[in-house]
């Protein structure tokens, strides 16, 4: 029996399925004898990578860790490893997503049906649309290749590559040609999209650039890129730089000329 006067401070603590910030405590569930959150909740891999896009775009890349997601989607953290082992791999999932975007685009096509150029607008203005549909997210693309990483961003999935290089290819492109067009594509891209989405406030450095030197995939599938594999892997950056610069120079004096 308490004293006159005392309080019993047990009286004062309640167990609760959810922390005084509103987070899922899962064991404490199991212990009120609730199932836990997860039992309550579907999940599946897609439901995850999607919300993990939504966290990205709304509170940025640093603020994503597991438990933050699992509180989101209203389970605990511990579930989510059923799905995807860990946060790394959450990442490359949602690469994977946003090139799945891409390839969704039905403006974006899969062969040059009407000429090399076409073909190229195309998949440019479709890398575009995921860029400023994801812009704290695209960042991603450039630093976390999923497939191979000696394959250049943001066309690192080997099946947009391989599309990309037979395409050139089949149209009348040599292999010197197509890899060096490969090059300049994605050295455009990449440079105008990342400053893009900079703007629109997109965390892009450091990035996590995964450089390796290994292939993570097979090329089982992509002829191309396997036939072709020395030379992208070959190093030209001060020579693209210089042919970027020139022809940014060529761009200006026109410029300067019309305007």
């Amino acid at each position: 029996m308490a004293a006159a006067g005392s309080s019993d401070s047990t009286d004062d603590l309640t167990l609760s399925a959810t922390d005084a910030d509103g987070r899922v405590d899962a064991d404490a569930a199991i212990v009120l004898g609730d199932a836990p959150p997860s039992a309550r909740v579907a999940l599946d891999r897609r439901r995850i990578v999607e919300t993990a896009l939504e966290h990205i775009e709304d509170t940025g890349l640093a603020s994503l860790t597991m438990r933050r997601l699992g509180t989101r989607l209203g389970v605990e953290a511990m579930s989510l490893y059923n799905y995807v082992p860990g946060k790394e791999e959450l990442l490359d999932a949602v690469v994977e997503a946003l090139i799945d975007d891409m390839r969704a685009d039905p403006d974006v096509i899969a062969t040059p049906e009407t000429g090399w150029q076409d073909f190229l607008q195309r998949l440019a203005h479709g890398v575009r649309r995921v860029a400023l549909a994801h812009p704290k997210s695209f960042p991603l693309v450039a630093s976390r290749p999923p497939e191979a990483p000696w394959l250049r961003p943001p066309l690192r999935s080997l099946d947009w590559v391989e599309t990309f290089l037979s395409g050139l290819c089949d149209s009348g492109f040599s292999d010197e040609a197509a890899v060096a067009a490969y090059r300049a594509f994605t050295s455009f891209l990449l440079g105008n999209l990342l400053l893009e989405v900079s703007t629109m406030g997109a965390d892009i450095g450091p990035l996590d650039v995964l450089e390796d030197g290994s292939d993570t995939g097979s090329l089982r599938g992509h002829p191309t890129v396997a036939r072709l594999r020395s030379s992208l892997g070959e190093d030209h950056a001060a020579a693209e730089f210089e042919e970027s610069l020139e022809e940014l120079l060529n761009r200006i004096a026109i410029i300067r000329v019309e305007l």
